[in-house]
């Protein structure tokens, strides 16, 4: 069995973490830290998980020979240097994203992870999003035939745009552009497009990345400054196409407060992609693509393998690095 502790108990760790480990027989949650500062913005939360002990002493978990595992999701700041308390104390450690702002951070707590013979990893669980998972069976199955073009849009309406310093591609891009590299590798060659531009030399609010593989070019798109529904994917093929509907932001929406609940429902039909192909006969086929559910719990079955058995982790360290690489040299575009 995995012992977790959790540090920080926001939104993240009460929706995508700990609903998707809680029933699951491998995995104990002994711990929940918060600093002083932040108890009173999920106080509410707390009586709704009696089996958790809540502690400020975060040297208290760091002791206890029964927690394997640490689940950092405080502030971005602090990830670096809780990442590498943990690992020093001789757990293992799963860091929310962004893992770091720069590569060479990532390098040396990968290198610390390393020496110390435990395992550290990024929670790039939107490799499992409920569209994602679609998008990439219906590239595996072949129907669209040899890649030409994918396009992943998440855009957003802000008339005073990201709220962030770090902008769009630290909190959104650190996403979407892990999911392409995590399903087609590493690009041949890159070009960037990222602007500023509702606070120039702030943060971004609009990024185009254009990534090639051969012939093939996938582009990662984020704008503050869309009003109309655009696909979440566009896919083409030497041989077919396919799109899916855009993303429904939930963020911002109040909810009551409890325990969360996760959803093991498909996406209504109105939610699914659409697949158009020529089969063998060369007739136009159209098909609709079922979006199923998120599987977020997928990131621990990786980390369980590779502490327990030492299978190779689910987000590789070299995939880490080249993301915030792209992070870095986009970013650069927007505040120079």
């Amino acid at each position: 069995m995995i012992t977790i502790a959790y540090v920080g108990f926001g939104v993240s760790v009460r929706e995508y973490h700990i609903p998707y480990v809680e029933q699951d027989e491998r995995v104990k949650v002994k711990y929940v830290f918060r600093r002083e500062e932040d108890i009173s913005q999920n106080a509410a939360y707390e009586p709704f998980y009696p089996e958790i002990i809540f502690t400020t002493d975060f040297a208290q978990i760091l002791q206890d020979d029964e927690v394997d595992l640490v689940v950092v999701s405080a502030p971005d700041p602090f990830h670096v240097p809780y990442a590498k308390e943990i690992l020093n104390a001789g757990k293992h450690a799963l860091i929310e994203k962004p893992f770091s702002k720069t590569a060479e951070e990532a390098r040396e707590v990968f290198a610390l992870a390393k020496e110390k013979g435990l395992i550290c990893m990024p929670n790039q669980n939107r490799r499992f999003d409920a569209d994602f998972l679609a998008l990439r069976e219906v590239l595996e199955s072949g129907k669209v035939g040899e890649l030409v073009r994918l396009e992943s849009h998440y855009d957003y309406f802000k008339e005073n745009g990201w709220y962030d310093h770090l902008g769009t591609l630290y909190n959104l891009g650190v996403h979407t552009i892990d999911q392409v590299i995590s399903l087609l590798g590493m690009p041949d060659d890159t070009h960037f497009d990222v602007r500023s531009i509702h606070h120039p030399g702030v943060g971004d609010d609009y990024y185009d990345l254009e990534f090639y593989y051969g012939n093939a070019k996938a582009s990662v798109n984020t704008s503050m400054c869309v009003l109309i529904d655009y696909p979440r994917f566009t896919l083409h093929g030497a041989k077919g196409s396919f799109t899916l509907p855009p993303v429904i932001h939930n963020s911002g929406k109040k909810k009551e407060v409890g325990r969360h609940v996760i959803s093991q429902e498909p996406a209504p039909e109105e939610r699914w992609g659409t697949l158009v192909y020529k089969n063998e006969a060369g007739e136009t086929v159209t098909e609709k693509v079922p979006v199923g559910c998120a599987h977020y719990e997928k990131i621990y079955d990786s980390l369980i393998g590779a502490i327990e058995r030492g299978e190779e982790k689910c987000v590789k360290d070299e995939e880490v690095v080249k993301v915030l690489e792209i992070l870095e040299e986009a970013t650069k575009l927007a505040i120079s």
